[in-house]
């Protein structure tokens, strides 16, 4: 077997290396009773859910708790996925910003289902003003 022959076998294996361990950190979205049925199978893999903050009839967002006099690294709320699911989520890492998160469109949380709650390791928003059009008028 010539040299050049095994170079690119050993370029062809770790580009298979490359290729397997980055597809095990691949999540996925999916829907909250979907994560629950991959949690019940074993799977352990972080899972993207997308949602949005259930609000009242003013606007306001329901459903949050969050002191962080009392514990800074605790925070729970209330989150309806894309098919109207509404679960509790928990973090131990909350938003910087709460009014942005308060403000946010659309969160897209991170994380996995442990003793049948979900639990965020990382949130991510829409905040609608970042999609906004920057109107100016002219007069």
């Amino acid at each position: 077997m010539k040299l050049s022959h095994i170079i690119v076998l050993i370029i062809i294996a770790v580009g298979i290396g490359i290729f397997v361990s980055s597809s095990e950190n691949a999540s996925q979205y999916v829907d909250f009773d979907t994560a629950l049925s991959l949690a019940k199978d074993g799977n352990d893999n972080k899972i993207h859910v997308v949602g949005e903050l259930p609000r009242d009839a003013s606007g306001e967002v329901m459903g949050i708790e969050y002191n962080p006099v009392a514990d800074a690294n605790f925070m729970a709320f209330q989150l309806v996925d894309e098919k109207g699911k509404k679960q509790r989520v928990i973090t131990s890492t909350p938003p910087p910003s709460m009014t942005d998160f308060k403000r946010s469109e659309k969160v897209v949380v991170i994380g996995k289902y442990e003793n049948e709650q979900f639990v965020v390791s990382d949130i991510l928003l829409k905040c609608p003003s970042k999609y906004e059009e920057n109107t100016v008028a002219v007069k």
